[in-house]
């Protein structure tokens, strides 16, 4: 006769990955697994990944493991039938237990015959997950000028003012002096010469003042006329 199959202490919403004998001293160990212990799974594997230490990617797999149990692993119910897969987008990461495993133990020798003890810790990694509520998300700000559009208000939010703004202050040089120099009015120069009017003005001072010619010519036409008039007369 067998041995009876230990009953599991996960309830029907959870699944669970072990690793053991991994070559980390447990104390390394405890400081990820408190970084991450409690969040949703794709927060804590987003953690996990910028965590420089090996104990991150130890952690790291056996919580991907985790995912996978929960959703193609499931346990078997009462009547044989296995168990509905989890959503792996609302497992959160509640259990992370760090044990301690067994100890390596080497010598280095030193002075005088003496020996030092080193000791190589290993720890065993168990994480549970659990299927919880969808993980709330952040509302839009769109949501928020539509709800201002529906109540009537026409006047720009002082957030897309600064939006549009920063937007201008991004454009590059040359787009903004074309637009500088298309919204400013155009303004014809014409340059005057500085002698160019004083032809001008000769001239027609030359047409109002009387010729010295004139008056000389009047008295020989006059004269003239008197010669021709005092002829018949003799």
């Amino acid at each position: 006769m067998g041995k009876l199959k230990t009953p599991t202490k996960l309830r029907t919403n959870q699944a669970d990955a072990t690793a053991k004998f991994i070559r980390v001293p447990p104390r390394k160990a405890r400081l990820v697994m408190d970084a991450v212990r409690g969040k949703y799974v794709s927060d804590a594997l987003a953690v996990l990944k910028f965590v420089p230490n090996f104990a991150a990617r130890a952690i790291e797999k056996v919580l991907k493991s985790a995912v996978a149990n929960a959703e193609n692993g499931r346990p078997f119910d009462a009547e044989g039938r296995p168990l509905p897969p989890l959503v792996s987008d609302n497992l959160k990461l509640v259990s992370g237990q760090i044990d301690e495993g067994p100890r390596i133990k080497r010598i280095q020798p030193c002075a005088q015959g003496r020996a030092y003890r080193i000791v190589k810790r290993m720890c065993h990694i168990h994480i549970v997950v659990e299927e919880v509520a969808p993980k709330p998300r952040k509302a839009r700000r769109a949501a928020a000028s539509r709800r201002a559009r529906a109540a009537g208000r026409t006047t720009v939010p002082p957030t897309a003012a600064a939006g549009a703004a920063k937007t201008a202050s991004r454009r590059p040089e040359p787009e903004r002096a074309e637009n500088a120099a298309a919204s400013e009015p155009e303004v014809v120069a014409t340059e005057v010469e500085p002698n160019a009017g004083a032809p001008v003005a000769a001239e027609a001072s030359a047409q109002n003042e009387p010729t010295a010619e004139a008056p000389q010519a009047a008295p020989a036409d006059a004269s003239q006329s008197g010669d021709d008039a005092a002829a018949p007369a003799a």
